[in-house]
């Protein structure tokens, strides 16, 4: 693809533009001729030195992003937008690559810069790569054509934030090496790669799994790909996962000391920590001795926080909190890279919107920790650090009794791990798994003598003569090269199937895309999905059925029920639906105001000054709120005061006839009312009550009238009678512009 033709797409070496959709067929194009940029896994930049951003000082951040979306608070902060020091993942399962290309975008501009693609769990058990693009169920195919896409399309991505970011996919089951190879071949940075994961989880034969992983520990240890293990699965598996973290030490153990024979780098190791509980369960006490005593067990290599998601159920509000404080237990110990589940795991809809707010919960909640570790101290000469010791001893006593029964196969097939007992406690629901049993049994044979790995970089001997080294600088000499050293022979094979491809489900929507139109969508492209939250007066059985009825009265398709709540057993039930409306808007027929632009600073400072004005202010009604008023009109807040605005504040909860009263006293040019409560519709009266009283009082045309208030618009202002209206994020700049604009509008 020409460089002129890439930046028509939006594609080019400056970046994606930000005004525009990422076009994934621009993406396609070329895509056999792609070779990715870079290889290895990157960690941010910057970690941990000293930085300012706005007015603050941050200890525990990394270089910020060039372009990127901040916290909804960061405006009343200059828009700062730190970045922690660690990486931040999201991890993405749509089943279709084309929309996680579009995911992982809205994602890098939140901060995440590991996309960890999950793959389909029936890969585990093919033997070989598959190729296209089939639609996934629960995760993506990892085929060539996915990888490169993705990789291209990160490439781009990068480029447009600033800040280089990683691809992840699996190596496991059965076709591990086969994996292994096409991610360093393609540029794929960070994989998880655990043979007893294997083992234990998907039945794959033990010494299959091992074989194969020293295989594929060896290729993408050569590439710098960064490997996380799956030990943490214990205890998302284990009846009573707090009782499993003696036995998660030794996995770790395992994986880490087999990684490393295998010729893996130490700093490319990653294990992957979950916390095993969570609340109500007392988890801060029981989990973080287990994190402690990790860190100090592993303090070589590097760790990869994941959040619990064992009990996670469909509420969100539940997932988030929990998930800050796993957050916590992070900054308390450490995190290299900080995973981030999203907060509705437990209903599995993987949706657009809850990766970001599981990336901005882990931004938003490490920034507000930054530093905690030079302020508190962890008390070990304590019960944490005796239950630290404590977790290490059963962790040993645990490996030392596998060592002298015979090893892992004999361990494993006897039920010793995820046993949900506390070692030595044993309760008898281990997973046992047969040594000569399970997925690719009988299917290990010794190398023939002229055996020639098919990539130089290869766990174990070449037997051609002058393969080892004797008379050729690496292995694929002999052969001119392998594929990790030139790209060039990698065959790469498009679409297979006719129907099951990526061409034809953009083909579907290929005119909506042409057109322009919006449809609803949460997981593909005009999806229709939509949710709904209501509230029943009733008991939750009943108000699911009712939820569902109401939803197939407005036009929702296929309505689910994704969330109940009682408030009460009879009072009342929050329900959330989801449902699909295929509904299309057109852009170009809306009716959208022109946005306002404010009057620069100079001239209105130099129009008040050439002609004074006085305003009222005050919270009227019942309301006590003064904050948002305050805002609005102290010079300290930057309001009407600094452009010489004379003020007269009044103070909360006067009633409306107090506020035209004073008005007319003061001979004032405004009068700004603040109206935050909204029951019963009083922000409504209270606007409608102002604008009759000026009436009838013989001031309406003198005055100006503006209302305030998170709930209110500039329609429903006008609407009630009224000049103006600010909502929630309204400055003082903007009610000053508004109010000379509107002056200059009568004179």
């Amino acid at each position: 693809m020409s460089v002129e033709r890439d930046r028509e797409a939006g594609l080019g070496p400056e970046n994606l533009d930000p005004t525009k959709r990422i076009s994934v067929e621009a993406v396609l194009e070329g895509l056999e001729d792609y070779r990715p940029r870079r290889k290895g896994w990157h960690w941010r930049e910057g970690a941990n030195t000293p930085r300012k951003a706005g007015p603050f000082q941050y200890n525990e951040t990394s270089e910020p992003l060039e372009r990127d979306i901040p916290l909804p608070a960061a405006k009343y902060f200059g828009g700062i937008d730190p970045q922690p020091d660690c990486v931040i993942t999201t991890e993405i399962a749509s089943g279709r690559f084309e929309d996680d290309i579009r995911r992982m975008r809205m994602a890098a501009w939140h901060g995440a810069d590991h996309m960890m693609v999950i793959r389909t769990a029936g890969q585990s058990h093919f033997d070989g790569l598959i190729e296209g693009t089939p639609e996934g169920v629960g995760g993506i195919p990892v085929t060539r054509k996915q990888v490169r896409a993705t990789r291209k399309a990160l490439d781009m991505i990068e480029d447009e934030v600033g800040r280089p970011i990683n691809f992840h996919s699996y190596v496991s089951g059965v076709a591990g090496p086969e994996i292994a190879v096409l991610f360093a071949e393609e540029g794929v940075n960070g994989a998880h790669q655990d043979p007893q994961y294997n083992i234990l989880y998907r039945n794959v034969n033990m010494m299959r799994s091992f074989v194969d992983a020293a295989v594929a520990k060896r290729i993408i240890g050569s590439q710098g790909i960064a490997q996380i293990d799956g030990a943490h699965n214990a205890n998302a598996t284990a009846r009573e996962a707090w009782k499993v973290m003696p036995e998660l030490l030794v996995q770790h153990a395992i994986n880490c000391a087999f990684s490393v024979r295998a010729g893996m780098p130490r700093g490319s190791i990653c294990l992957s920590t979950v916390p095993p509980t969570s609340s109500p369960a007392p988890c801060m006490r029981l989990d973080l001795p287990y994190a402690v005593a990790l860190r100090q067990l592993f303090r070589e290599f590097k760790f990869r926080a994941q959040m619990n998601t064992r009990y996670v159920e469909s509420d969100a509000r539940e997932a988030t909190v929990t998930h800050v404080l796993n957050l916590l237990m992070s900054r308390l110990t450490s995190a290299d890279i900080q995973s981030t589940i999203t907060p509705d795991e437990g209903r599995n809809v993987p949706w657009h919107y809850n990766n970001i707010a599981a990336v901005d919960t882990a931004k938003q909640a490490l920034v507000a920790m930054d530093g905690l570790r030079e302020m508190v101290d962890l008390k070990m000469d304590g019960p944490l650090g005796k239950k630290v010791r404590e977790i290490k001893e059963r962790a040993v006593l645990f490996l030392r009794e596998m060592v002298e029964i015979g090893g892992y196969f004999e361990a494993v097939s006897r039920g010793f791990f995820v046993d949900s007992g506390e070692y030595p406690e044993r309760n008898g629901d281990g997973i046992v798994r047969a040594p000569n049993g399970g997925v690719g049994a009988g299917t290990i044979v010794p190398r023939d003598p002229d055996y020639l790995a098919p990539v130089c970089e290869h766990f174990g001997y070449n037997n051609l003569p002058g393969a080892s080294g004797g008379g050729a600088g690496k292995p694929c000499d002999l052969i001119g090269g392998c594929t990790l050293c030139d790209p060039s022979k990698i065959q790469f094979i498009d679409e297979l199937d006719e129907e099951d491809n990526v061409n034809v489900r953009l083909g579907k929507f290929a005119e909506h895309r042409k057109a322009g139109l919006l449809r609803p969508e949460v997981q593909w492209y005009a999806d229709g999905y939509v949710a709904m939250t209501i509230f029943l007066p009733t008991d939750e059985r009943t108000a699911q059925y009712a939820a569902l009825e109401i939803a197939k009265k407005i036009g929702m398709k296929d309505a689910e029920v994704i969330h109940k709540l009682a408030a009460h057993p009879s009072e009342g039930t929050v329900v959330e639906v989801k449902g699909i409306l295929e509904i299309d808007v057109d852009p170009g027929t809306l009716v959208i105001p022109p946005k306002v632009e404010n009057l620069p600073e100079d001239e209105m400072r130099a129009d008040v000054k050439a002609h004074p004005m006085r305003i009222v202010a005050a919270t009227v009604g019942e309301d006590e709120h003064s904050v948002g008023m305050r805002e609005i009109i102290d010079i300290k807040h930057g309001g009407l005061e600094k452009y010489g605005i004379e003020c007269h504040y009044l103070g909360t909860s006067v009633p409306v006839e107090k506020v035209v009263d004073a008005a007319i006293e003061v001979d004032a040019e405004a009068i700004l009312v603040s109206t935050i409560i909204t029951h019963a519709d009083v922000h409504r009266k209270n606007m409608k009550r102002l604008s009759d009283l000026c009436v009838e009082k013989g001031i309406r045309d003198k005055v100006i009238l503006v209302a305030g208030g998170t709930q209110i618009t500039r329609d429903m202002a006008v609407e009630s009678g009224l000049d103006g209206g600010f909502g929630r994020g309204a400055k003082g700049a903007d009610v000053a512009s508004f109010l000379i604009k509107t002056r200059r509008e009568r004179r």
